[in-house]
């Protein structure tokens, strides 16, 4: 057999490697760190100025000062799209634009921080990791998982009729294929694939669909206190995932961080407690590849919630720097 094909094919591996060890590390070739702040803006109702108000609070100075380099996308619909019908079918296809940004950053080796008007732009940031690899075969997507709630109601189980406590449903392929699929996440997330934590306030048949699931929860506590059971976990989702995911909706944390939150609930996890977490998190697991942040409250008094959103960004981004 001749050699030369041989030879022409190891090193068309090798360079495929690299390439993803080096998206995977995000830093140029000086060493730098590479950080894109995502904006996906539109949420079930309309648009947010969420994610603006999270990307201009001072995130990109702090990330700045830390000597990397910053660039800021945010997903929009085309003019036709804007005309399509229902705000759900506006949000999916937002979703699929906003899945191809996240794939860009892959690619190009930035790491993504996702600001996300809500919790459904979920499924378009996984969708964007899972298409984000050198072949057209779609990724396996690991997902961490932080809210008080697990959102993992269907319109079949739903109390609200909210979308905001579907996007996990959607994710997994429980309820509105449509969405999922203009989202570009294709196949749905595998139930094994995704880990809660810090949830602690369900709905009735939402709780039914929690119990028969198989998504493992981690409790408040082991969030604060970082316990075995949350390297268990994710050594877990490194070992059978290509990429992780954490996403966290604002409403994890402790209520006197958030208090204009709408969906607050009492006992969460500070963000000083979160940030050291993610810090770990990010230094740990090269798969760690990309954090998002859902729903910072319209109101700020004293600019707490700002504030929570910056040291948790800024831990995550010194654990992808501390990556050898």
């Amino acid at each position: 057999m001749p050699r030369f094909p041989l030879l022409v094919l190891a090193v068309a591996v090798a360079a495929t490697m690299s390439t993803v060890d080096a998206q995977q590390a995000y830093k140029d070739g000086a060493g730098k760190l590479r950080v894109a702040l995502a904006k996906q803006p539109l949420s079930p109702n309309g648009p947010s100025k969420g994610p603006t108000t999270m990307a201009e609070g001072g995130i990109r100075q702090i990330l700045e000062g830390m000597g990397a380099t910053v660039r800021v996308e945010e997903a929009q619909l085309t003019p036709d799209q804007q005309k399509e019908y229902g705000g759900w079918k506006r949000l999916g296809m937002s979703l699929g634009h906003f899945a191809d940004i996240v794939a860009k950053n892959e690619r190009e080796g930035y790491f993504t921080v996702g600001l996300l008007a809500t919790c459904p732009s979920m499924p378009g940031l996984v969708a964007g990791l899972q298409r984000s690899g050198p072949t057209h075969e779609a990724l396996r997507i690991g997902m961490l998982w932080l809210d008080a709630h697990p959102d993992l109601n269907t319109p079949e189980t739903t109390r609200s009729g909210s979308l905001g406590g579907m996007p996990v449903a959607v994710a997994t392929g429980r309820a509105l294929h449509g969405m999922r699929l203009d989202a570009k996440l294709d196949p749905p997330l595998a139930d094994r694939y995704v880990v809660m934590g810090g949830v602690r306030l369900t709905d009735p048949l939402e709780q039914h669909l929690v119990d028969t699931s198989l998504i493992e929860q981690l409790s408040v506590d082991d969030l604060r206190r970082q316990t075995p059971a949350v390297w268990t976990q994710l050594d877990r989702l490194d070992r059978l995932t290509d990429k992780i995911y954490v996403h966290i909706d604002m409403d994890v944390l402790d209520p006197r961080e958030v208090m204009a939150h709408g969906n607050k609930v009492p006992g969460g996890p500070s963000s000083e407690e979160l940030a050291a977490l993610f810090e770990q998190i990010f230094t740990r697991y090269r798969k760690a590849s990309a954090i998002g942040f859902a729903t910072i409250p319209p109101a700020d008094e004293g600019g707490l919630s700002i504030a929570a959103l910056n040291r948790m960004i800024a831990a995550a981004a010194r654990g992808v720097a501390a990556r050898k």
